[in-house]
């Protein structure tokens, strides 16, 4: 079973990347998010075209903002949109769904972005994450979670530490619950596979960072015990950012049983670009 996440960063914006991708790899089970579409404009759009390729569908969504789907052609049952207990910025946001795909638990999340340190949304973030731990928590023993973490788990995962001080998505709290919800017995199956290498998954567009390979990894694959174990391949498919209109994230694959791209996948580090000297990049939004 191969199962991907990818935060389309629009639906909308990415069909003429979305449906050649999908035909390309070929995943069993694709977890979206930032779909920006409510749930009866997503079936509008998409709704034929992904039956005609075999998926079953489970989308949650809002309209210009968040969204969450997952699209699967082995099965999907017990579907829940939303996470219990997550609180509202003020509302409730579309940021979670989950459902049973071939056996396995599979949530698909957009966790809160934080946008400053010790701000309300990133009260709000924490908070998030925490009810996602608790969820998850009780879930059945087969679980991935799957989605845009907006945490980058370690300084590794970043181009530069330096250049992330005093932003969000490195901080020591948002680690923190990261962390608890690894405590869980969830893996990180792209740093066991990759547990020394510069492996990004998303480029902001600004200033060509994609291009010098400034990026941060924070599109996770995390998967209890039953799940890790089967994993064959793990890795990030570098050029679904590329060409024009990509979004500002790749996709993340991952293989269960069997790899049909091989043990590492077709697409793997050496990054783009060298690294730079610590220290000698801002961020675009620093400038």
């Amino acid at each position: 079973m191969r199962v991907t996440t990818w935060n389309v960063n629009s639906v909308k914006q990415r069909l003429p990347r979305l449906l050649p991708w999908l035909d390309q790899r070929r995943p069993d089970v694709v977890c979206l998010q930032e779909t920006k579409l409510a749930d009866d404009a997503f079936a509008e759009l998409l709704g034929d075209e992904l039956a005609r390729r075999g998926y079953e569908v489970a989308a949650h969504g809002e309209g210009r903002w968040n969204g969450v789907a997952i699209l699967s052609r082995v099965g999907l049952e017990d579907v829940v949109t939303g996470l219990a207990g997550a609180p509202g910025f003020p509302h409730p946001e579309a940021r979670a769904v989950a459902a049973t795909c071939d056996g396995v638990r599979v949530h698909s999340v957009y966790v809160p972005n934080g946008r400053t340190p010790d701000s309300e949304h990133y009260r709000y973030k924490l908070a998030w994450l925490a009810a996602l731990r608790d969820v998850v928590g009780v879930g059945p023993d087969a679980a991935v979670v799957c989605g845009d973490m907006n945490i980058a788990p370690a300084d590794a995962d970043v181009f530069d530490p330096a250049a992330y001080e005093g932003h969000t998505h490195v901080t020591p709290a948002e680690r923190a619950a990261l962390g608890d919800l690894l405590g869980l017995g969830l893996r990180d199956v792209v740093r066991d596979r990759w547990p020394a290498e510069r492996v990004f998954t998303y480029w902001d567009y600004r200033a060509g960072m994609f291009h010098q390979d400034l990026g941060m990894r924070i599109d996770l694959v995390l998967a209890s015990a039953p799940v890790a174990s089967r994993v064959r391949a793990a890795w990030v498919d570098r050029h679904a950012r590329k060409g024009t209109g990509p979004s500002d994230h790749a996709p993340v694959i991952v293989d269960l049983d069997q790899a049909p791209d091989g043990d590492i996948g077709p697409v793997v580090p050496p990054p783009s670009a060298p690294r730079r000297r610590p220290g000698t990049t801002k961020l675009p939004q620093s400038r």
